[in-house]
């Protein structure tokens, strides 16, 4: 069974830091693009950050750029989200995404999402 778990959530200052994990069970990483997607309440889902299968390329919302760092161990099966400088508008529920390439097909898949909170 694929899953997505992510945990490193919780309240921050502005300013602060936190590293956001997610690792998969049910399929090695190293055949998937990884992203990380935030959503707001009563504002659409958005991509953060993604990182590509080999971890060769990156590319990120200008929201976050400068500040935001998605990395990946595909030997721990894990990526990660290493957001610094957070703003009060960073507040959101973040969640991992995969897609897997499979024979040439691709296949999405989610984790439960973990809550970011910026506030003083």
């Amino acid at each position: 069974q694929v899953q997505l778990v992510e945990s490193g959530g919780g309240l921050v200052q502005p300013g602060g830091s936190l590293t956001l994990s997610c690792t998969a069970s049910g399929f090695t990483i190293s055949s998937a693009d990884m992203s990380w997607y935030r959503q707001a309440p009563g504002k659409e889902r958005e991509l953060v950050a993604r990182i590509t299968s080999t971890g060769g390329s990156t590319n990120y919302a200008d929201s976050v750029k400068g500040r935001f760092t998605v990395s990946r161990d595909n030997a721990k099966n894990s990526v990660y989200l290493q957001m610094n400088s957070l703003k009060a508008e960073d507040t959101s529920v973040y969640y991992c995404n995969a897609v897997r390439n499979l024979l040439s097909r691709l296949y999405p898949y989610w984790g439960q999402g973990t809550q970011v909170t910026v506030s003083s």
